[in-house]
């Protein structure tokens, strides 16, 4: 498959997302052994704040298929994209690859960077990222709707 196949809708700015968006905390959800200090903890959650969402260089995209299913990024994820971020080696990022936006991981191969996809089930061509590739921005997290 080509990196065009999975392209990922337009960019979101959210910078003007409401400095006010607060979620209540009900209580901490224990995957481990209970905290002593779970009695301690804030009350509300402001989403805005955690993500990082109130930055101008801040934008968020819907994922369109399966390509970074091994990365832990599924069909339908929505990431948080910076696009004043530095693309280094490893950092999963949004490149523009004919004419499309694509996810995929930026590797340094023969002192090249490389986007590849992380799906070992599905074959992706790596894309060399030259002048005809725009890393347009880093992606900094991922948010899941476990609902489906």
């Amino acid at each position: 498959m080509s990196a065009r196949t999975l392209p990922l809708s337009r960019p979101v700015p959210i910078a003007e997302v409401p400095l006010d968006l607060r979620l209540k905390v009900v209580s901490a959800a224990g995957a481990g052994f209970p905290s002593p200090a779970q009695d301690w903890e804030e009350t509300a959650i402001n989403l805005v704040e955690l993500l990082r969402l109130d930055r101008a260089a801040s934008f968020v995209f819907r994922v369109s298929g399966q390509s970074m299913l091994d990365a832990g990024i599924f069909d339908n994820d929505v990431v948080v994209v910076d696009r004043d971020a530095t693309p280094t080696n490893g950092r999963i990022v949004i490149a523009i690859v004919d004419s499309g936006f694509v996810i995929r991981q930026i590797v340094w191969r023969e002192g090249r960077p490389v986007l590849e996809a992380r799906n070992a089930r599905m074959r992706y061509d790596p894309v060399v990222a030259d002048e005809s590739v725009e890393v347009w921005g880093v992606v900094r997290a991922c948010v899941r709707n476990m609902q489906g």
